[in-house]
């Protein structure tokens, strides 16, 4: 009776096998698409040893590790197999089990996540087509966000293209329906009141909750909305798209690849995407590159503020949230108006809780997408094959 799960990302994978709702195996496989390389795993202690892989792409190096599981003869009983896919628009908010028809409809949503949907339906073609008889599972990082106001999901367009579907659907919805998981456990009632977490990794965004629901979120009707990123350039005025066009002579594909790619922590900076990398560096580009990425989360959350009425709790999550002290000091500073108060020791020992006992709370939560999609999914797995051990 096993589960695994796999989260596909622009250029990594994420996996993680679950029996009998417990994790026993989890790891990550980074620089797909170049040179893929597993590089943490845990589980099964002695038997571990490295996959090698023979394409780069994800198709291959999904392969290559379905090989390796069932050499460890870690497959035996495999139940279901669940996947995060980013964009589900407005047709998927629930867990919903992948087939051709299921596919098919995905597939016209890839423009709108160009750097993570065509990868993950590739996997997912590649596993339906070596395990025909495995129900797959699809969980949607768009899903979260469904509860929002309407108004909040709207641009200012003429109404026509917002009935087709032109909204803000936001992202990071497996990290952000985690994250409000832990907050109950560990604040009870209190985890109800004005939240805003903010994700902050090679993809980044904010979300402002309330009685742990989405109210709004940085990203928009695609994933390159909101906060500065990695490589993602974020908020920008549509104008200058227009200008690169009209006067730059670049086309739809190089905006593509000029937005999704050359932009962001790495464009600006001229050195890499990695903030580890430019917190190391004393060239004035990555330190101006930091501080642009800084402006950018502290002007977003003061929006998130406004639209939650004031703030109560504070979230950092995901790789630079969770590691970087001097991210979260920088944000946390610029703050003090809304009462924020680091505790200096707490934030360089990357404790949990970070304030200082005065202002809003400030919490430091890892998160974890692979255990939310298994949540997620094991309900809808238990339906289609009671007695499955899935039932929770």
């Amino acid at each position: 009776m096993s589960l695994l799960v796999l989260n596909g990302g622009s250029a990594t994978l994420k996996f993680a096998l679950y029996r009998r709702q417990q994790v026993v195996l989890r790891g990550r496989i980074e620089r797909i698409g170049s040179r893929p390389q597993l590089v943490a795993i845990v589980g099964i202690g002695s038997t571990l040893r490295d996959i090698a892989f023979t394409g780069n792409d994800h198709a291959a190096v999904s392969s290559a590790l379905l090989d390796w599981l069932e050499e460890q003869d870690m497959l035996d009983g495999l139940e279901g197999i669940a996947h995060r896919i980013v964009h589900g628009g407005r047709d998927f908010a629930d867990p919903v089990r992948l087939d051709h028809t299921v596919l098919a409809r995905l597939d016209t949503l890839v423009p709108l996540a160009p750097l993570h949907q065509p990868q993950a339906l590739a996997i997912v073609r590649h596993l339906l087509a070596r395990y025909p008889e495995v129900p797959q599972i699809a969980c949607f990082d768009t899903a979260f966000h469904r509860t929002q106001p309407w108004v909040n999901q709207q641009f200012a367009l003429p109404r026509t293209l917002t009935e087709e579907g032109i909204l803000r659907y936001g992202f990071h919805g497996l990290s952000y329906a985690y994250i409000t998981r832990r907050l109950r456990e560990m604040l009870g009632e209190t985890a109800g009141g004005r939240v805003i977490v903010a994700h902050l990794g090679q993809g980044c965004s904010l979300c402002a909750l309330r009685d742990g629901r989405s109210q709004a979120t940085s990203m928009g009707f695609t994933a390159l909305d909101g906060l500065m990123m990695g490589r993602r350039c974020g908020s920008l005025d549509p104008g200058v798209i227009l200008y690169l066009m009209q006067h730059k002579g670049f086309n739809a594909q190089a905006v593509e690849h000029l937005l999704y790619h050359d932009s962001g922590l790495y464009g600006v900076s001229g050195i890499s995407d990695d903030m580890r990398d430019l917190e190391a560096s004393e060239h004035p580009h990555a330190q101006e590159a930091i501080a642009l990425f800084v402006q950018r989360v502290v002007h977003e959350i003061g929006a998130m503020a406004a639209v939650n009425g004031g703030l109560d709790a504070l979230v950092f999550t995901a790789g630079i949230g969770e590691h970087s002290q001097r991210i979260r000091a920088a944000i946390c500073q610029r703050l003090a108006w809304l009462g924020v108060a680091l505790d200096e020791t707490a934030n360089r020992h990357h404790a949990q809780r970070l304030d200082n006992g005065s202002g809003p709370s400030l919490w430091m939560i890892p998160t974890d997408e692979e255990e939310e999609i298994a949540t997620a999914s094991r309900t809808l797995l238990s339906d289609m094959t009671p007695g499955s051990g899935f039932s929770t």
